[in-house]
């Protein structure tokens, strides 16, 4: 069956304009930029069979990530036009994606993390700096969710504060000893007075401190201590992580302490410590066939 209408364009807008009640501005734009293309290719004709859209595939989408988006394009396209009434198959069903690789998080080994925050400060705010470093590592902050937090909200005798994370979720974060005097030395040495805010970190002004500065903060203080330029606060995070895994916690508490929704999500760091688990088997092991 062909689609009620023959032209291929109008198609394309119609269900372009009915995502856009719905998706963002990129979205739309994506789509669209990947649709036309595909017009432009069966020289709008509405022949969306298999092959035709394996053809297409393979000239216009060189890689699995482009492949991906495009096929996901084709896929949506196909689910208006079959609860439009207007396509009574779906032509993609034979289509395979392409498998996506998860990437594994990044994290600092120990002694990196040691190099990052024992290092001598050469800031204008070392007190500061070295406090909201301590901090992401030691409670394994979002960035956001560091500069969200309010002096109020840190609780210096039981060494916990409460957080707001994603879909705007308290929960209770925890922080070491160690972070709690580089807390203690930046808000009674450092600290600007807040201009309008309760913020914890702030900036010269005494405005809440922004995302980009910490974010700077970071990447200054990883290129001193000699480690790769791309470091990040989510680095930090993602080293919290791992070295609870390392040292012997549980995923379901680490899953607490991250703030994430879903189990699975935290099951990547499990991922983590397996590969520095085999890491050290192969360096150590004398039958790891890496020995010298």
């Amino acid at each position: 069956m062909s689609p009620k209408d023959s032209s291929l364009d109008a198609q394309i807008q119609a269900f372009l304009d009915n995502l856009a009640a719905r998706r963002s501005a990129n979205t739309v734009r994506s789509y669209g930029s990947d649709l036309s293309q595909l017009a432009a290719f069966l020289d709008g004709e509405f022949d969306l069979e298999p092959g035709k859209l394996r053809l297409y595939l393979r000239k216009h989408a060189p890689t699995p990530i482009t492949r991906a988006r495009k096929l996901s394009s084709i896929r949506a396209f196909v689910r208006y036009l079959r609860a439009s009434g207007r396509l009574d198959h779906d032509p993609t069903e034979v289509l395979e994606a392409p498998m996506k690789r998860k990437r594994l998080p990044k994290a600092l080994s120990r002694a990196q993390a040691s190099e990052l925050l024992d290092q001598d400060a050469e800031s204008k705010t070392p007190m500061r700096d070295r406090a909201l470093l301590e901090l992401m590592y030691s409670a394994g902050l979002r960035v956001s969710e560091l500069t969200g937090v309010d002096l109020s909200q840190v609780d210096f005798r039981n060494r916990a504060l409460v957080v707001t994370g994603k879909g705007n979720k308290q929960r209770v974060a925890l922080f070491g000893e160690t972070c709690s005097a580089a807390l203690r030395d930046y808000i009674d040495g450092e600290r600007v007075p807040p201009n309008g805010t309760e913020a914890l970190f702030t900036g010269p002004g005494g405005t809440r401190l922004t995302t980009r500065t910490v974010q700077n903060v970071v990447k200054r203080w990883a290129l001193r201590a000699g480690l790769s330029p791309t470091v990040s606060p989510h680095t930090l995070r993602h080293s919290f992580a791992t070295h609870l895994l390392d040292g012997g916690a549980d995923l379901k508490s680490v899953q607490q302490l991250l703030g994430h929704e879903s189990l699975a999500t935290t099951q990547i760091y499990t991922h983590v410590s397996i590969e520095r688990l085999k890491l050290a088997v192969a360096r150590a092991h004398p039958k790891s066939g890496q020995q010298e």
